[in-house]
């Protein structure tokens, strides 16, 4: 049931209780920080998540509700990957924006799932703002989830994959719910970047969430699952810095600024892109009983999926790494060639492919082939009863040294390429219509597009928005300055 509150103030009755959000441009409303789950404290702090208690009265939904403990990016990367931190307990929320909070509207629902390395994050990253979508006709929710040792730390004592049992219950949240907000909760389309396109991927496998949603969209992420030793690693060596067992038990007795100092420290030791300890998914028999790139082969969801041109340069730019690695040169292409399986034949065809590219091009290049492109069109390829759609965004940013990088499409899927955040990345202001070939609303529609063999079908080239040739941009005034 749908209210009208105060001036500018609409009302939505969910299964636990009104909530009052805000109207928004062009009539659209906004519903954030609502609970979808308990607050995952005290003995809840390593359990599976549960209902959130009904309230009396009006909730504020006005703002963001709090975020997920987490440790801030390294200085190098936060200032590209902007990462708002908002206190409290009560950090499994979400946020709905909607062009019609009635019943009656039963629009397409679009739910977002953000990046981060499952260790950062949130959905009140200024960029994925929803209105847009709400402008479009289609309602946007964004998820918080658990994140780090929190949410994917493995305890013999604990479920695993506590992060991905938070999405199941936010996409429960809103098969029950989204009607009232004017969604349908049978269109229901599934979308995220990097560890968000990871977590779709696991999504597609799980058997808890069979049913919850119609269609996915993979950006910049495939489906994959870590050796549990791997995450175990992680958690024992905390352990180690904070001297206690490594059960949940002991992490639970221990203070939470303990933990993400203990957390902090392990991660500047990692190196996940190495194929080192990290914390992530894994097979389990209660959440993901098999390989997530095998499940989501098997499934008859519509998929869109795909990758940048240049996705490791923002993984490597702005450390200053791609010059040490030119300078090493056949060094840097052997290690590469080993992280990514590839033969002597796949870097004489990139280079042929890339006449004029370096070592640390070449070896980024085959990074983004072993993490992104081949599971991805492995996945497109599979025969699976639903089509699949492959895209390359080759847009390339303004900030020197970043190109087509990694998350750089993110401003132009929100449309929110005027959000100061977003500058930074692009370098600069894009064209307001973006990339040649890239619609505005058609970016953020959830219909798949036709079936075909052309590009962007599974069995051809993907679908290219951009390239060097599309660039127009002016110059911003505090543009980061890579090493």
């Amino acid at each position: 049931m749908s209210a009208a509150g105060g001036s500018g103030r609409p009302r939505v009755r969910t299964g636990y209780g009104v909530v009052e959000g805000r109207t928004g441009p062009g009539g659209t409303a906004s519903f954030r920080g609502i609970p979808y789950a308990a607050p995952p404290v005290g003995p809840l702090r390593f359990a599976a998540p549960v209902p959130p208690a009904a309230w009396e009265g009006v909730r504020d939904a006005g703002a963001f509700g709090p975020t997920a403990p987490k440790v801030p990016y390294p200085p190098k990367f936060a200032a590209l990957l902007p990462d708002p931190e908002i206190p409290g307990d009560d950090c499994l929320n979400l946020n709905v924006w909607t062009p019609d909070p009635s019943p009656a509207a039963r629009l397409p629902v679009m739910v977002w799932l953000h990046g981060g390395a499952l260790t950062r994050g949130s959905s009140a990253v200024p960029v994925y703002d929803g209105s847009a979508f709400a402008r479009d006709g289609v309602v946007l929710v964004s998820v918080n989830y658990r994140l780090g040792v929190l949410g994917y730390g493995l305890f013999p004592d604990a479920p695993a994959n506590r992060g991905l049992l938070d999405q199941i219950a936010a996409l429960t949240w809103v098969r029950d719910n989204i009607e009232a907000f004017g969604g349908d909760p049978a269109r229901v389309t599934l979308f995220g970047e990097s560890a968000g396109a990871i977590s779709v991927g696991a999504l597609l496998g799980a058997p808890r969430a069979a049913g919850l949603f119609a269609r996915a969209a993979l950006q910049s992420g495939a489906p994959e699952a870590l050796a549990r030793e791997k995450v175990r690693a992680m958690v024992r060596r905390m352990a180690s810095l904070l001297k206690v067992d490594a059960t949940a038990e002991a992490f639970a007795a221990t203070a939470l600024p303990d933990l993400l100092a203990a957390q902090g420290a392990v991660l500047r030791r990692s190196s996940p892109l190495a194929g080192g300890p990290a914390f992530g998914l894994v097979t389990d028999p209660d959440t993901l009983p098999d390989d997530p790139l095998e499940a989501a082969a098997a499934t008859d969801v519509p998929l869109l999926m795909g990758w940048t041109t240049e996705e490791y340069r923002l993984w490597l730019a702005p450390t200053g790494a791609l010059p040490v690695m030119d300078r090493l040169g056949p060094l840097t292409l052997a290690l590469a060639r080993a992280r990514s399986g590839k033969d002597r034949a796949a870097v004489r065809a990139l280079r042929a492919a890339r006449p004029g590219a370096g070592p640390a091009e070449l070896a980024g290049q085959l990074l983004t082939d072993r993490l992104l492109r081949d599971p991805l069109r492995r996945l497109a390829g599979a025969p699976r009863p639903a089509p699949s759609f492959l895209y390359e965004f080759g847009w390339p940013s303004g900030v020197p040294g970043l190109g087509a990088c990694h998350a750089l499409e993110l401003g132009f899927v929100f449309d929110t390429l005027d959000v100061p955040e977003a500058g930074w990345r692009a370098g600069g202001a894009p064209p307001l219509a973006g990339p040649p070939g890239l619609p505005g609303a058609g970016v953020r529609s959830p219909v798949p597009a036709p079936r075909g063999g052309g590009p962007g079908a599974a069995h051809g080239p993907p679908m290219v928005f951009g390239g060097p040739s599309a660039r127009s941009v002016a110059a911003v005034a505090t543009p980061p300055v890579l090493p």
